[in-house]
């Protein structure tokens, strides 16, 4: 059977949980089907290599183009994405390695990204300029097609899932609720949180903390909860910013912080412990999802008002809630629990299958080459 050698670049070696679920699918989901080996074009070399020691990892930000071509063109295919990595400041830098690989002639695909903000018109004619000669375009969600036709996009665009909707449980080591403080609490609600920066540059941190320390207390006293942050992306501002929303909390002993590292799975398992999960970041929304959790979320992108879509649930984005706002869905999500299980229980499904096509579209295009 013939090994092909794929390639992956994208917002992996950045420590973020969500994105190193997405890559562990994605490789996953080959390995299902073909003999494969892996270049994976990582941000940060060290912590790539020590999750995948089996596969060359190339620390992409650091060489030159001309360092980067020979990476490139002995693959059987070259993939961008998944993650919603196509956003003002940032989209020319991870197309990089995808206009070399279609000079090159290798095969491309873009694999379930989702897109935005991008309204600077220099970022969308590199994207539309980029994605136009690509062999296969597909996105995660409806959203993220809408706003690359606006950019230019004239290729066909598929949709499906993001691939951490196939994400599986790992098991947890031993003792990590004891270890967590996670131990012999009845209610159990996770909150996240996020930064200010590109993806999101229209969130207000001072008032954003506000809104979720008066949710938190709230969930404290209305249902006698202890809250857990969950941070994402350890390394960067997650720590930071959930110790802030504790420290305006007027009943900061009932909430903390996660203080070990785990990986995606290890995440995905301690969900279930939780019985409600408010919070902001996308993947730390769809684990939840995938663990029967009902969730609120702070909208700040479209990629979260996309889930929302796909899970039929009504909040408004963060730039209106206010904490009343924010209390009251909580509250219908609390008295709902059952109901919302259950409809995420049937959405799911479909979501998966989605997510499934997106590494089919791959597997096709590489036979076909």
């Amino acid at each position: 059977m013939k090994k092909y050698r794929i390639g992956i670049s994208g917002s992996y070696g950045g420590l973020n949980l969500g994105d190193e679920a997405i890559l562990q699918c994605i490789i996953e989901q080959f390995l299902k089907n073909i003999k494969a080996e892996f270049t994976i074009f990582s941000k940060d070399e060290k912590d790539t290599q020590e999750r995948y020691p089996e596969y060359r990892v190339v620390s992409v930000r650091e060489l030159s183009r001309n360092e980067v071509i020979p990476e490139i063109e002995n693959l059987d295919l070259f993939i961008l994405g998944g993650g919603g990595i196509l956003y003002d400041g940032e989209a020319k830098i991870y197309l990089r390695e995808l206009e070399l690989a279609i000079e090159k002639k290798i095969p491309t695909m873009v694999y379930a990204i989702s897109a935005g903000p991008l309204v600077t018109r220099l970022e969308q004619e590199a994207v539309s300029n980029a994605l136009n000669y690509t062999d296969v375009l597909t996105v995660r969600d409806k959203k993220a097609a809408k706003i690359l036709e606006e950019a230019g996009v004239t290729k066909e665009i598929i949709i499906t899932a993001d691939p951490a909707f196939l994400l599986k449980p790992d098991s947890l080591p031993e003792n990590t609720l004891m270890i967590e403080h996670m131990d012999g609490k009845e209610t159990l609600i996770a909150m996240s949180v996020r930064e200010q920066g590109n993806p999101a540059p229209d969130i207000n941190p001072e008032i954003y903390h506000e809104i979720l320390a008066n949710a938190a207390d709230y969930m404290v006293d209305r249902f006698n909860a202890n809250i857990v942050f969950i941070p994402m992306e350890r390394q960067k501002s997650d720590m930071q910013n959930s110790h802030a929303v504790i420290a305006r909390m007027l009943r900061p002993q009932r909430a903390w912080v996660l203080k070990e590292r785990y990986t995606p799975g290890q995440m995905l398992q301690l969900m279930k412990h939780f019985e409600l999960a408010v919070g902001m970041r996308l993947h730390f929304l769809i684990f939840a999802a995938l663990q029967g959790v009902p969730f609120v979320a702070l909208s700040y992108s479209p990629k979260v008002e996309a889930l929302l879509n796909d899970f039929d649930i009504d909040i408004p984005p963060i730039h209106l809630v206010n904490s009343g706002r924010l209390i009251a869905h909580i509250d219908r999500s609390w008295d709902q629990h059952n109901q919302l299980k259950k409809k995420a229980g049937k959405l799911l499904p479909d979501i998966k299958e989605r997510a499934m096509k997106t590494n089919r579209i791959a597997l096709d295009l590489l036979k076909e080459r």
